[in-house]
């Protein structure tokens, strides 16, 4: 029984070559998914380490310690380093640390005094040499070149602190000098080198300088006579320390470092971004687990709709064979064997190479896409093989159900087996599809139920569609018949009969719907990372600052750019947390040229919008400003304070110059305000109740406002007594009198807040462009304080903040607010035509670079995340379902073949010419191609608008971004271009072997007449 089995694989040699091949490529798909995520989990972790910053790839460990009161327990290797050596592949650096005076005349700057471990190894010397011994330090170069300082050259540190009188911002001796010999300088070779870790120590110092510190090594730190030191112990990971089969030592490694310093007690403070590393990378790995199996459970099921047609086929070929050997009395388990066994040893041999096959198409997936990371070797990735190929089994015993069970008269018969039966199949595909969708559609997340829902979407809408092909296919072989095209009208009736064609359809369907699905999904996560890059990040390149004045950040900004060509200056407008929502606040000059744009309206003219003219702000030309004014009506109120809020035209500071209580009559109220050297703006001038509460009612009349040194008024006496050039919201009236500007105050609750007099240098209400629904008439300004507004632009989103934010002028939002205040994360967005040198340029005006953020960073990141890795597989799913498709077109034919040249013989001798009966056997399957690739383009993008929301495709956090929800045209085109290529090509070349036979078969049958 046996060797006729094999006799039968052996004349049907390419059927069950093909079978074999179907049965592996299923196999390899269901072993391909794990062992992909697998190969991910490894490449989310490597691609997070490779792209972390500094401080994400170590921790500091550190103390303050005072010297002239040491407590109980320093900072040492003897009580940490147990913690820290049980970091896997960590190194540990001790350092310590104290500001110092000595070299530096201004004594607003201090020189940092560093010990650091095995310094030398990580210095190149400029001149000299590194120190060996107490009381030798090496000093950068460029400090060396500003203090005229060579090797040989003796100087004197003193310990310093600095003064906690907010009078005196200066640095204060604060022990013995200590006299040091210079031995080298030092130029750094790597100044972002893991081994410096996160204290900072080459970044720009305050002042024209950068950051240099004096090396010593820690005996001349210790002998010196110094205060409160700086103490850390810097551990750094090392390459492979945080590979992913590390991860879980590393966790256990920081739980038991956090319970030691609960154990000391001491004062310890530790820094570190691991754990947000490790979250990353989780989270990473979590979305990888969820992308993959989205798309590998369509595969698979598509694997196994593919082999039950093959081998429904194969069966349906051979109904003649099994209806002589069920005709001849064969026992049951033979004529089980006979029919059976040549479809089972194919798919068993395909199985067996599809674990194979899976694991090294893996292997070389991970090789050119992940380079140096590798596969894990396991044998967890053929988990899922066994149910594959039990799975290819039940769908070929499944496929020849009916001939196993039918009588030998239907068997004989060339009409279908079973005749016109209930759709059972499609009504619970349908069914299923349905409630899956509805779970994922409630959860919004592909788990459980919900994890099968795209595959049955998909499937269901497959099933319907072949279905729906026969109607109309015989209706158009029918027409083509009536009109005389007797070539298209045979190739369709060739379908419209063949008892497979439906589900043949069907399959193909499916997997032009699998891999167009698999081509939405990769290129819907591409462009969201692109967004998430660019429109979410702000800029090309976006530095972080230090808080300081709105005027400050931009006087310094425009300094360095001051055409306005690469660099802006952007804040927070902070919002009230009930509802309103957050916003940029951008010197709108440059908007056009430096912020990445969401689309919309342009960016120039919302810039224009957003900046429209308005009058020139009140200048006070010197430092010694003065107000002249008559107050009357003082004795029916409380006693009242004049308050006037300056902001330095230069960027020199901000200031709130208190005049003291108002005067009955004429007074001059004058102070000097060194912010105002070069020139200051007038914020506001603010009246207040110096104590209680009662109502206030009193006259001022404004005569002067200027500076006397040099003397020079801020307005005339006109443009002072102008109501237009001022506004007050509250508490009074403005009139315009002969001496001056008449304000009349009128508060009968009080002034809790005062009542501001603020120049009208600003549009009123400030324009604004928004994206989101409407918040109200106002928003939140600068100063807490709110502001009226009105929209000038409707926007997609706004740069960085996304679908639900505001934007506007960040100058004219400064002039509006009633005083200068500390700006809520400054940043300057830089455009990629900035100059390499833009950040020197910035700290020489004075700005602290806390942060710098590239696009093209956040950019590298998304694509080692979880979302990015796990779309890979979607482009082997995409080509497997391809495959197989062309597979099952291929083995449909070469079974249809045998019959179908007996039919078209007989036409031929009956006098059918050459030429229709190659339009029937030529185009019948290109045909169904085609038809199969348009609607299985329309059911991915069904399937994929119904399911693909679901799928975390923006990165692990992404901000409230317009994120592309479909794919673009010309890519789905492309992919759909490309299937339709290799399905059709295979359905050519079947076609033009078909043609021949029939050729071959009227030849010899013209002979033997």
């Amino acid at each position: 029984m046996i060797a006729l089995v094999l006799a039968m694989v052996w004349s049907r040699r390419g059927q069950a070559v093909t079978l074999a091949l179907l049965a592996l490529v299923s196999v390899a798909a269901a072993v391909a998914a794990p062992a992909y995520v697998q190969a991910a989990d490894r490449a989310v972790a490597a691609g997070q380490v490779d792209t972390a910053l500094p401080r994400e790839r170590s921790l500091v460990v550190s103390k303050i310690e005072d010297a002239r009161n040491a407590e109980g327990d320093a900072l040492s290797f003897t009580n940490v380093g147990p913690a820290l050596i049980a970091f896997p592949g960590f190194t540990n650096v001790f350092a310590a640390e104290y500001p110092t005076l000595g070299i530096e005349p201004d004594t607003k700057l201090r020189t940092r005094f560093v010990y650091r471990q095995d310094v030398c190894a990580h210095l190149s010397m400029v001149a000299g040499r590194c120190l060996i011994g107490e009381g030798e330090v090496v000093i950068g170069e460029q400090t060396a070149k500003r203090r005229s300082l060579a090797p040989g050259d003796a100087l004197e540190l003193t310990y310093a602190e600095f003064s906690p009188d907010p009078r005196t911002p200066v640095f204060e001796p604060k022990g013995l000098p200590k006299r040091l010999t210079v031995v080298g300088t030092y130029r750094v070779p790597d100044p972002a080198e893991v081994y410096w870790g996160t204290h900072g120590y080459f970044a720009a110092d305050p002042g024209p300088r950068p950051g240099e510190p004096v090396f010593a090594d820690y005996a001349s730190l210790s002998t010196m006579d110094h205060g409160q030191t700086s103490l850390s112990i810097d551990s750094a990971a090392q390459p492979g320390a945080l590979d992913v089969d590390k991860l879980a030592g590393v966790q256990a490694a920081l739980d038991g470092l956090k319970n030691m310093i609960i154990k000391i007690g001491a004062p310890i403070r530790t820094e570190t971004g691991i754990p947000d590393l490790l979250a990353r990378i989780e989270a990473g790995r979590a979305a990888a687990r969820v992308i993959v199996p989205v798309i590998a459970v369509p595969l698979v099921l598509l694997s196994c709709f593919v082999i039950f047609l093959a081998v429904g086929y194969g069966t349906e070929g051979r109904r003649p064979e099994l209806a002589v050997v069920a005709l001849r009395g064969a026992r049951w388990w033979e004529r089980w064997w006979l029919a059976t066994g040549e479809s089972l040893l194919a798919i068993l041999l395909g199985a067996l190479l599809g674990c194979l096959a899976g694991q090294l198409l893996v292997n070389a997936i991970a090789a050119v896409r992940f380079p140096g990371v590798g596969v894990a070797p396991a044998w967890s990735s053929l988990q899922y093989a066994p149910l594959a190929a039990l799975a290819a089994v039940l769908a070929a015993l499944l496929a020849q159900r009916r001939q196993l069970l039918s009588p030998v008269s239907a068997l004989l018969r060339r009409l279908p087996v079973g005749g016109r039966r209930p759709p059972v199949l499609d009504l619970t595909v349908a069914l299923l599809a349905i409630i899956t969708g509805v779970q994922l559609n409630l959860s919004g997340d592909p788990t459980g139920a919900g994890l099968f829902a795209p595959a049955l979407i998909v499937f269901a809408f497959a099933l319907l569609a072949g279905r729906a092909l026969l109607p109309v296919v015989t209706r158009f072989a029918v027409r083509a018949l009536r009109r005389g095209r007797l070539g298209v009208a045979l190739a369709g009736l060739q379908l419209s009969r063949r008892s497979g064609a439906r589900s043949l359809f069907a399959m193909l369907v499916a997997a032009v719907a699998v891999a167009g699905y698999a081509a939405c999904a990769a290129d819907v996560g591409a462009r969201d990372r692109v967004v998430e890059a660019g429109l979410g990040t702000g800029a090309d390149r976006v530095l972080t600052v230090e808080p300081g004045t709105p005027q400050e950040l931009l006087t310094a900004v425009r300094a360095v750019d001051p055409e306005g060509t690469f660099a802006m200056a952007v804040a927070r407008t902070p919002g009230n947390g009930v509802g309103e929502q957050p916003g940029l606040a951008v010197d709108s000059t440059r908007l056009a040229t430096v912020a990445t744009w969401a689309g919309g309206p342009d960016a120039a003219e919302v810039a224009r919008a957003l900046r429209p003219a308005a009058p020139e702000p009140i200048v006070i030309a010197g430092q010694d400003l003065t107000v002249n004014a008559t107050a009357t009506g003082l004795e029916d109120s409380p006693p009242l304070r004049m308050t006037v809020t300056v902001s330095s035209v230069t960027g020199l500071g901000s200031a709130t110059v208190a005049f003291g209580q108002l005067q009955e009559g004429p007074y001059t109220y004058g102070q000097r305000v060194p912010v105002c050297r070069q020139g200051c703006r007038v914020d506001g001038i603010q009246i207040t109740v110096i104590g209680g509460t009662n109502a206030v009612r009193c006259r001022l009349i404004l005569t002067g406002l200027g500076s006397i040194n040099p003397v020079r008024p801020a307005l005339p006496v006109a443009g002072l007594a102008d109501p237009a050039r001022w506004r007050m919201p509250r508490f009074g009236t403005l009139t315009a009198v002969p001496a001056g500007l008449q304000v009349d105050v009128d508060a009968p609750g009080g002034l809790p807040d005062g009542a501001w007099l603020q120049p009208a240098d600003t549009p009123s209400p400030l324009p604004v462009a928004s994206a989101g629904r409407r918040t109200g008439d106002s928003i939140t300004g600068l100063d807490g304080q709110p502001a009226p507004v009105t929209r000038v632009a409707d926007l997609p989103a706004v740069p960085r903040l996304g679908l639900r934010a505001n934007l506007s002028d960040l100058e004219y939002q400064d002039r509006y607010a009633t005083a200068a205040t500390t700006t809520t994360l400054p940043e300057v967005w830089l455009s990629a035509a900035a100059p390499a040198d833009t950040l020197d340029r910035l700290a020489a005006q004075g700005l602290v670079i806390l942060g710098d953020t590239r696009a093209t960073e956040v950019r590298a990141q998304l694509d080692h995340q979880g979302p990015a890795l796990a779309l890979w597989f979607y482009v082997l799913a995409g080509c497997l379902a391809t495959v197989l498709g062309a597979g099952a077109l291929i083995l449909a034919a070469a079974v249809d073949r045998a019959r179908r040249v007996q039919d078209l013989s007989a036409l031929r001798a009956q006098g059918l010419s050459g030429r229709t009966a190659g339009q029937a056997t030529l185009w019948t399957y290109p045909i169904l191609a085609v038809i199969a690739v348009l609607a299985g383009l329309g059911i991915a993008l069904a399937g994929w608008g119904l399911t693909g929301w679901t799928l975390p495709l923006a990165g692990l956090r992404p901000a409230p971004l317009p994120f592309p929800g479909w794919p673009r045209p010309l890519v789905l085109a492309a992919a759909g271009l490309a299937m339709l290529i290799v399905l059709a090509g295979a359905a050519l070349l079947t076609g033009r072997d078909l043609r021949g036979r029939v050729r071959a078969a009227g030849v010899n049958e013209g002979e033997g007449r």
